[in-house]
């Protein structure tokens, strides 16, 4: 069931038997010569949609810009003050909480999101600590980091997995549209992780975007296997949210 395509009735019956909510969240910003620039949400989207007919959800709309200044030194990528983004979720679980939606769980799709989504959460707790208990509780997971999911990318990747514009995640948005397929040569490996600051820096560290990831092991049948793992994953970790009081 999603929020978008759903009437205000409809919301209303969900919200007899449910409080909660899967939350997708990525990013708009480059994944490398072969990834596409909306990978982050896409991914987030398709496995949310997933999980929540799984797990008999609701789903919300993607929130699809997220925390990447890092990345700006690529065409095309967008990004939300951390201040920003922090705004815009306490607004949207506000808005969401008003009408009985206490247990919002969100599907991460992009790491630079977790640290803002975290200091989201703390906002939104100090918010009822002060202002009287509200009740809302909140989850944050990447969708990559389930069990089934990480032992399918070891399986299928092994130490070329990488940290960013990764085969996985391509995999993912080529499965969830086969019609916006990249290929691309690499003339040489990606580097591996490495601390870096503001864009320029990770321009200079990631020259063409990625980071220890060889996306030519990318396929969109594989993709269709990590969106099943994912989605399992997160519809059994959603039912234990659901039922922790």
């Amino acid at each position: 069931m999603q929020l978008q395509l759903s009437t205000w009735p409809e919301v209303e019956r969900y919200l007899e038997t449910s409080a909660g909510i899967l939350m997708p969240i990525g990013s708009t910003e480059q994944h490398g010569p072969s990834g596409l620039i909306g990978t982050d949400a896409i991914c987030a989207e398709v496995i949310a949609r997933a999980a929540g007919e799984a797990a008999g959800a609701m789903v919300g709309p993607t929130i699809n810009v997220g925390m990447a200044q890092h990345h700006m030194a690529f065409t095309g990528s967008m990004t939300l003050r951390p201040s920003t983004l922090i705004a815009l979720i306490r607004d949207s679980v506000a808005s969401l909480a008003k009408h009985g939606v206490t247990r919002l769980y969100f599907v991460n799709g992009h790491g630079g999101n977790t640290a803002t989504i975290g200091a989201a959460f703390d906002e939104i707790y100090a918010d009822s600590s002060l202002g009287g208990e509200t009740g809302v509780r909140c989850k944050s997971v990447n969708w990559w980091m389930g069990t089934r999911v990480r032992k399918l990318r070891e399986s299928l990747y092994s130490g070329r997995e990488g940290a960013h514009a990764t085969p996985s995640e391509i995999a993912v948005t080529w499965f969830a549209y086969p019609g916006e397929v990249r290929e691309a040569a690499f003339d040489s490996l990606a580097p591996p992780m490495q601390p870096f600051a503001d864009a320029t820096d990770y321009r200079r560290r990631f020259p063409d975007g990625r980071i220890g990831s060889d996306p030519t092991l990318a396929d969109a049948k594989d993709g269709e296997r990590l969106v099943e793992a994912a989605a399992t994953d997160i519809a059994e970790s959603y039912a234990r949210f659901i039922g922790d009081a």
